[in-house]
């Protein structure tokens, strides 16, 4: 029997799912944090209409949690941007290859910190590769580089914010070069 065992451990280590961590506290996290793989805008002249500004994750299968919040912060740059919270959208995918819509429960704007909270009803379940769209009332007045802060959360009640990293996106004025 003993034998038996031994020869079946290794099967049992490739079928068991991945879980999240919970401290004693109750603070949740993911087993392996998503990862922020791209941002770009559709529009990178300075103060015009109609861009968005594509952030897209990939929540790994062996995440262990599922995803339900993300915040992205404008860190850097020289002006502020003001967004339209009733034109964020969120699917599956990339901005290129757009899949399934994802349920956006909630948008919040904090205008003092230049930070958006999207939070995910249902959550974004692990194995996802997903994209958040960003309306802004218009692209910003001064060209520059503009850095983005990117943080996701799991479900549960203390979620622990992972800082994914920063999304740049560059806009040029009059006075700027395109090469």
């Amino acid at each position: 029997m003993k034998k038996f065992s031994f020869l079946l451990l290794p099967f049992l280590l490739f079928v068991t799912p991945t879980l999240g961590i919970q401290t004693k506290d109750g603070t949740v996290y993911f087993a392996q944090p998503p990862r922020l793989v791209k941002a770009v805008t559709t529009r990178s002249e300075t103060y015009v209409w109609s861009a968005t500004y594509y952030f897209t994750l990939n929540l790994l299968p062996d995440a262990g949690v599922p995803l339900k919040q993300v915040t992205i912060s404008k860190t850097t740059g020289p002006d502020n941007i003001r967004y339209n919270p009733e034109k964020i959208i969120a699917f599956e995918g990339t901005h290129r290859n757009k899949g399934e819509q994802l349920t956006v429960e909630e948008v919040a704007i904090d205008k003092k910190t230049n930070t958006i909270s999207v939070i995910f009803n249902p959550p974004v379940p692990p194995g996802k590769t997903f994209t958040i769209g960003l309306r802004p009332v218009r692209t910003p007045r001064y060209g520059g580089v503009y850095l983005f802060g990117v943080t996701a959360f799991p479900v549960g009640e203390k979620p622990y914010g992972y800082f994914l990293g920063y999304g740049r996106l560059h806009f040029y004025d009059g006075s700027d070069s395109y090469n």
